[in-house]
């Protein structure tokens, strides 16, 4: 199996919990909260996991929160790297209302990245034992750390071989994508601003991907489509793959998902036409799941075998 790396700058501690029912100006009792790791490429090497691929997982780890990151992931059974930092690794907190099922997330800001923790960032990933396939950059920046520095990231991985996923928004996806990148993972709110207008209907949403690709900033662009599945557009074709209809409990950790099955297809040998359901197939199984839990793998397995069955009877 291909190697593959994940970059997450802005990582955090996901700590969850429900109360019977959330009411301003009363003191709320909460079930025993859960701690689980979290940020773009975590999460990704996490889904990884859970398919029965190992990569190695590279990110800022800072005080307490921090130490504790690390343990999670060890119980995960995720390969890693840290790079110690002097800020304190950042907390989410998450409560579902047990009553409506409504869930509230509160992201709290990342902690700055000093110029010299992002050097050691980028010698980590240029120290790595072997050169890997992929390397997976998502998740948002933290301050301090300017899309520059993504950039050095992509020229550094590039310039060794390496295929870089870029899975990030704003400016950096924007700034990043000038290098050229192997693959993106756009929404449509996030193409309509790469391509400079407020809205992008169904066959916009291709035409608009396909220019990225001819102008030799993307090769493979997956626009994630929400329930309506995603858009795969390459050089060669235009793919629009369906999700499966289930009951969606929680978005958390969907996109991440998407991106896991992506670069397990492609790190497989599958065809690409596969690999798209792949990804949309975990996508829509971690949306199955409450708070911030991932995919389980039966389920992906159910999905991917259903989202198939129509690749089988156009053969």
């Amino acid at each position: 199996m291909a190697g593959i790396v994940t970059l997450t700058l802005n990582p955090t501690v996901d700590k969850s919990t429900t109360a019977d029912h959330i009411v301003p100006d009363q003191k709320l009792r909460c079930a025993a909260p859960k701690f689980e790791p979290g940020g773009g490429g975590i999460n990704v090497s996490r889904a990884l996991r859970r398919l029965g691929a190992d990569s190695v997982a590279v990110f800022p780890a800072g005080g307490p929160t921090g130490h504790m990151l690390q343990e999670l992931l060890t119980a995960e059974h995720v390969l890693q790297q840290a790079v110690e930092t002097g800020s304190r690794t950042r907390e989410n907190f998450i409560v579902v209302d047990a009553l409506t099922s409504q869930q509230y997330r509160f992201g709290m800001p990342g902690t700055p990245l000093a110029p010299e923790e992002q050097q050691q960032l980028r010698a980590a990933l240029q120290n790595l034992p072997e050169t890997p396939d992929y390397l997976v950059v998502s998740g948002s920046l933290p301050p301090g750390v300017e899309p520059d520095f993504v950039v050095q990231i992509v020229r550094d991985a590039k310039a060794r071989g390496t295929k870089v996923i870029l899975d990030t928004s704003g400016p950096a996806l924007q700034q990043v994508i000038q290098e050229g990148v192997f693959l993106i993972k756009p929404n449509v709110g996030e193409l309509s601003k790469m391509a400079g207008v407020d809205e992008l209907d169904d066959e916009a949403v291709a035409e608009a991907a396909q220019k990225l690709v001819r102008e030799g900033k993307v090769e493979i662009v997956v626009v994630s489509l929400g329930p309506q599945g995603a858009c795969v557009v390459t050089k060669e074709a235009v793919d629009h793959v369906p999700a499966p209809s289930v009951k969606r409990r929680s978005t958390v950790g969907a996109g991440d998902s998407m991106v896991a099955g992506l670069v397990y297809g492609l790190s497989t040998g599958l065809s690409l036409r596969e690999t798209a359901r792949l990804g949309v197939a975990c996508g829509s199984a971690a949306t199955m799941n409450p708070g911030t839990e991932l995919f389980r793998k039966p389920d992906v397995d159910r999905l991917y075998k259903w989202l198939l069955q129509p690749l089988a009877q156009s053969t």
